[in-house]
């Protein structure tokens, strides 16, 4: 149990559960996506993305298409968007939780040859990463019966074969 989940277990209820709501709240805002975003970005000299009500109300939509059954599927934007999905068991998932499992994934790059490692993914960590999506907008919801579904959406897109992230 996280300390926060322990201290409402012996908290009056109306009181625990808005402390569970607000500390969600506090750990999922536009600016902890940005920071976790920005923050990786940064390491490799990119550029800071900036949150954009409109991708942001795209991936919402998708994301409350996939709270009934928190299937990991990514949405079609018709290429309109880049796109990062991350789903976890349990409620407690936050923003940058979703975002680091994503940059973990740098060890998994090769930036001289421009590719994944045999048999890894890396291809999230460089649309986090890639220079060119400077506008991001992401979405967080409890799926029904249990989980976190969390979708992050990158404009313009990135990942185009053979163009280097950054």
């Amino acid at each position: 149990m996280r300390p926060s989940t322990l201290t409402c277990a012996f908290a009056f209820m109306g009181v625990c559960t808005f402390m569970m709501i607000h500390t969600s709240q506090a750990q999922n805002s536009p600016q902890d996506f940005l920071d976790a975003h920005n923050a990786a970005r940064a390491q490799v000299g990119v550029g800071p993305m900036s949150w954009s009500d409109t991708v942001a109300a795209y991936a919402q939509n998708y994301a409350n298409q996939r709270a009934a059954d928190c299937a990991l599927e990514h949405s079609d934007s018709g290429g309109l968007y880049g796109e990062n999905i991350f789903k976890g068991s349990g409620s407690d998932w936050t923003a940058k939780d979703a975002v680091d499992l994503w940059v973990g994934e740098e060890k998994n790059y090769d930036y001289n040859s421009n590719t994944c490692a045999d048999g890894e993914m890396c291809g999230h960590y460089t649309q986090v990463v890639w220079a060119n999506s400077v506008e991001l907008g992401c979405a967080r919801v409890n799926c029904d019966g249990d989980g976190v579904f969390i979708t992050c959406n990158y404009s313009p897109p990135g990942n185009f074969n053979g163009e280097w992230p950054y």
